[in-house]
């Protein structure tokens, strides 16, 4: 009742999607999920504990999507609705953790984000417009703190044809992690992180294709208006090598640019990323290797937006001119030992040939220790615990190492 309920409020305020239609399936198909997350991170510099930061804060998040409603003509419409807040815990207020909103001073006690997307579907076509959290090469959204990096924009995927799905998209806005607003997008450039130069909008157009059970190509193309460009192509290779072992393996490749007026200056970067896992069992290992070429960086979106299409990405994130990277991940499956829902990984990347700070040659790496658990059943199954340890060291700035802890409970009603 309570489901139905707030679906009947969401459905009211978006009355533009006629009051002829058939509001069943919007209601009785719809997902609606209240999420919270505790959420402490210790950034520890080795060589200057007064540039330390982090915080422990605890969110909230009401995930509400709608299923369709059918207006006639083979058009469905339907809503979602995304409203995230968090309340600082404690943490060190003099410098700012990317994690809650920061005024110079000190950072903010609590803070709140509300977002709407209205969707309309035919056949295997489907519209997105407003709140955006895609998941692709050239773009995606970002969880790994406590509030969601999220986009505005409009998003059409389309999966009419068989084995491959094609999308073409608009982003005008992104509200990072630490923001309670949309923005216009800008380049990550560090040391001052963005020059304040803003782009017109972004564009996206993609492909991708299964062309065997086992075999995948895609190509991507985003231009990020008078800032830069990029294409990217990869292919994926999956298969059974025997009754237990699975390999999951792909290559990828992007070429950076400038684009249009060059508001962030020349651009100059090529990416190959190659990639594969090994799951036998409990046991998964995996070996990655990342190349850069070219004169600059690869580029990202101001706000500390993630790249996971690289293999090697990290707080390190291993993305300077020149830099070669390896990559090795072990993880362990503990349910096999009866401890259902408990995993571990171990992840080591080590860099070497970088040009970056004005020198050359220099090298990193970095080591990521996980803890997962999620109770699998009973009265307390959508609960989830994560730690992590991150310590990395570099050539040419301070070493690292950062403490995560993360505790969620998801209810679904």
């Amino acid at each position: 009742m309570r489901r139905q309920n707030l679906w009947i409020a969401i459905f009211a305020a978006t009355a533009t999607l006629g009051t002829a239609a058939s509001h069943a399936d919007f209601i009785d198909d719809s997902q609606v999920q209240l999420k919270f997350k505790n959420f402490y991170l210790d950034r520890q510099i080795q060589e200057n504990s007064a540039a330390n930061w982090g915080s422990w804060s605890q969110g909230v998040t009401l995930d509400a999507k709608s299923g369709y409603a059918d207006i006639g003509g083979g058009i469905q419409v339907g809503a979602d609705l995304l409203v995230q807040h968090a309340f600082k815990l404690n943490g060190r207020d003099k410098n700012p953790d990317w994690v809650l909103p920061h005024d110079g001073k000190e950072s903010k006690d609590n803070f709140g984000k509300v977002g709407a997307t209205l969707k309309a579907k035919v056949s295997q076509t489907e519209l997105k417009v407003g709140e955006l959290l895609p998941v692709s090469p050239v773009l995606v959204f970002d969880p790994s703190r406590q509030l969601l990096t999220t986009y505005s924009g409009a998003w059409l995927e389309s999966k009419d044809i068989k084995d491959t799905k094609l999308t073409l998209a608009y982003i005008d806005g992104i509200n990072n992690r630490y923001d309670n607003q949309f923005r216009d997008l800008t380049k990550f450039a560090p040391p001052a992180y963005d020059n304040g130069a803003k782009a017109d909008g972004m564009y996206i157009a993609g492909v991708d294709h299964q062309f065997t059970p086992e075999i995948g190509g895609s190509y991507w193309y985003a231009d990020v208006k008078d800032i830069y460009q990029q294409h990217y192509a990869g292919a994926s290779y999956k298969t059974k090598l025997g009754e237990k072992v699975k390999l999951d393996s792909h290559i990828r490749y992007f070429d950076n640019s400038e684009s249009g007026d060059k508001l962030y200056g020349d651009i100059d970067n090529q990416a190959l990323s190659v990639g594969a896992k090994v799951n036998y069992g409990a046991h998964t290992v995996g070996l990655g290797y990342q190349q850069m070429f070219g004169d600059s960086a690869f580029p990202t979106l101001g706000g500390w937006v993630p790249q996971p299409y690289l293999v090697n990405w990290g707080v390190a994130t291993f993305t300077n001119p020149d830099e070669k990277s390896w990559g090795f991940t072990y993880g362990y499956d503990f349910s096999e030992l009866g401890a259902k829902g408990l995993n571990a990984t171990a992840v080591y990347f080590t860099g070497s040939d970088a040009k970056v700070a004005g020198k050359t040659d220099q090298k990193s790496d970095e080591l990521n220790l996980i803890v997962n658990y999620s109770v699998p059943e009973g009265k307390l199954k959508g609960l989830g615990f994560q730690a992590m340890y991150i310590d990395a060291n570099y050539d040419w700035k301070s070493d690292l190492k950062e403490y995560r802890v993360a505790t969620t409970y998801t209810y679904k009603f």
